[in-house]
């Protein structure tokens, strides 16, 4: 259930109607509870209280027929430029960063505002009524509507300035580095040296065989990408049934339908409603998502840094922008705990062996596709090897370093291929040799630390 709701708070924050459609709703209630009070209370004729709209019902009319039409105007023309932006920055940064500009808070905020000031004065405007005998005027709800207007007025300047800015490419760098750092926050909580203890296996589970290659699989329903996988509600199934659930794929698979997303054994504790129990912790979308994914916003860093060096736009200025970010990242990684794959129930017996990701295979998704499409570009290579220097000092493990010196490897042998300038082959290599002794002088930093 967790993981469901987890799945729909996304695709409601990535929506162009939820924000909207609340606004809306809201602005119903205040037409109704302000006309209602305007039936009960004459504030227009109380001193202190000029400041109130005092006017005939064809003057309040007017207003708000005036404003209605206007704010339904603005929002047509909102929506027309948000659409336009989202049309540009799916040419320019790729299709997918379009999830980016649709989940922006302040986009949906300017639609809602303008679309919430037409319904709410149109719902106004049907209780005004005119005559000597029946005339009623909400003073106080046509008071309100013209401060919708002055709002809108101010929405609108916000809108131009923000919608100009959002379609900069380094203000989409920063903001998905921002979503990449929240994910890393999220799902590597526990740094270097400051987590809990390790997890303590009882006996029982040393002895217990586990012979996946006679398990009960649990197959997908549908084709997608794993979004999430609700872990305390499969670790809690698994501790019911007494077996152990082994995930085959992680959060940001494709998985098809009939392919294998769980292995159960012992096989015969696994019953039907407890298979179609454990498929139900699995949520499948039509996109990847950053929940329980980090490598969503690397990959999203990449696709901006690898359309920015295509021979179409040529642009290696984006390209440092979104390494510079993915080194940071990778940096701020360095300092995490990664979780074990295994997880225990309560009594603390072994319940399910997820599929974890590794430091190095992070590495090689951040850099591997820039390296080889960017080892032309006499800047982007440097960059790289200069961000691994950077890494390089942060890094206390053997794995880290050793993927580290491979990938700055490669990255100095493409060079000779890519590069026809032997000036520039060397200045290569002499950002390769620094990361080398960078390198080693970690490896004895970390020899000689307690």
């Amino acid at each position: 259930m967790k993981g469901k709701l987890l799945a729909f708070w996304d695709a409601l924050r990535t929506s162009f109607w939820f924000v909207p459609g609340v606004m809306a709703l809201g602005a119903i209630a205040l037409a109704y509870l302000l006309t209602t009070l305007d039936t009960q209370v004459q504030l227009a004729q109380r001193p202190g209280f000029g400041w109130i709209y005092t006017g005939s019902a064809e003057g309040a009319r007017s207003m708000l027929s005036t404003i209605a039409g206007s704010m339904l105007t603005v929002a047509g023309l909102s929506f027309s430029i948000t659409i336009a932006a989202l049309t540009l920055a799916s040419s320019q940064f790729g299709p997918r960063l379009l999830r980016n500009f649709m989940r922006d808070t302040g986009n949906q905020l300017v639609l809602g505002t303008f679309i919430a000031g037409y319904i709410y004065c149109l719902l106004v405007l049907r209780t005004v009524r005119g005559g000597e005998t029946n005339a009623f005027v909400p003073h106080i709800s046509v008071t309100v509507g013209v401060g919708m207007a002055l709002a809108g007025v101010a929405v609108l300047i916000y809108f131009i300035h923000h919608i100009a800015q959002s379609i900069q490419a380094a203000h989409l760098i920063a903001r998905v580095s921002e979503e990449l750092d929240g994910a890393i926050d999220h799902l590597f909580p526990d740094r270097v040296g400051h987590g809990p203890p390790g997890e303590q296996r009882r006996a029982e589970d040393e002895r217990r065989p586990l012979d996946f290659d006679h398990a009960v699989r649990v197959v997908a329903s549908a084709s997608g990408y794993v979004q999430t996988v609700d872990d305390s509600r499969l670790v809690a199934l698994a501790a019911a049934a007494d077996v152990v659930v082994r995930l085959v794929h992680r959060p940001g698979d494709w998985v098809m339908e009939g392919s294998t997303l769980a292995e159960v054994c012992p096989p015969g504790h696994a019953d039907s409603d407890l298979v179609a129990a454990i498929n139900a912790v699995f949520v499948l979308g039509i996109q990847r998502t950053e929940t329980q994914d980090v490598a969503f916003p690397i990959r999203q860093l990449v696709e901006i840094a690898v359309r920015a060096l295509s021979p179409g736009i040529n642009d290696p200025h984006t390209a440092t922008m979104c390494i510079d970010r993915l080194g940071a990242a990778l940096c701020r990684l360095s300092e995490r705990t990664f979780p074990s794959p295994r997880r225990y129930d309560a009594a603390r017996h072994l319940r399910v062996i997820a599929r974890p990701v590794s430091w190095a295979s992070i590495l090689d998704m951040a850099f591997n596709e820039i390296r080889q499409y960017g080892r032309s570009s006499v800047g982007v290579t440097l960059r790289l090897l200069e961000t691994i220097a950077r890494i390089a000092e942060r890094v206390t493990g053997t794995d880290e370093r050793a993927a580290l010196l491979r990938q700055a490897m490669m990255i100095e042998r493409g060079s000779h291929a890519g590069l026809p300038e032997e000036q520039d082959r060397q200045a290569v290599s002499a950002q390769y040799e620094h990361v080398l002794r960078t390198l080693e002088v970690g490896a004895t930093r970390s020899l000689t630390t307690p």
